[in-house]
């Protein structure tokens, strides 16, 4: 018979939220409570961003939250990384000045990785491409 696996076991996540059907606002309350899909939530608010200032404006504060700060999506990219590179990508005056003041709160260790990671002196010549 085989060993116990000593390891505590991961909660059950259940079935997915339709992150498409709800509001900027439950998005950004789903995203800083944790949520086990707050990534989901995230790329679904990041998703609107080239079309709604209010879904730029809320990526961007959330990025600034430690939580995201620390989930790693690969490599050394975060979620909070994703929402800056959103932002950016979205390339709208105002989703580029949310990605700058974002990118301004990281510390200075982290924004010098982060522009190495886009292969770019300054985060103003960043523009990124998402799928």
């Amino acid at each position: 018979m085989p060993a116990e696996d000593p390891r505590p076991r991961l909660p059950r996540r259940g079935p997915a939220p339709a992150v498409d059907q709800m509001d900027n606002a439950e998005l950004a309350r789903m995203i800083e409570a944790e949520h086990p899909y707050r990534g989901k939530a995230l790329f679904e608010l990041s998703d609107r961003i080239a079309h709604d200032d209010d879904a730029a404006t809320k990526v961007a504060m959330l990025s600034r939250l430690t939580s995201l700060r620390h989930a790693r999506l690969f490599d050394r990219v975060s979620l909070a990384w994703s929402a800056i590179i959103a932002l950016l990508a979205a390339e709208t005056p105002h989703a580029r000045s949310c990605a700058y003041e974002a990118f301004g709160a990281l510390d200075d260790a982290e924004r010098k990785d982060m522009l190495d990671y886009l292969e770019v002196d300054a985060i103003e010549d960043a523009h990124p491409r998402i799928g």
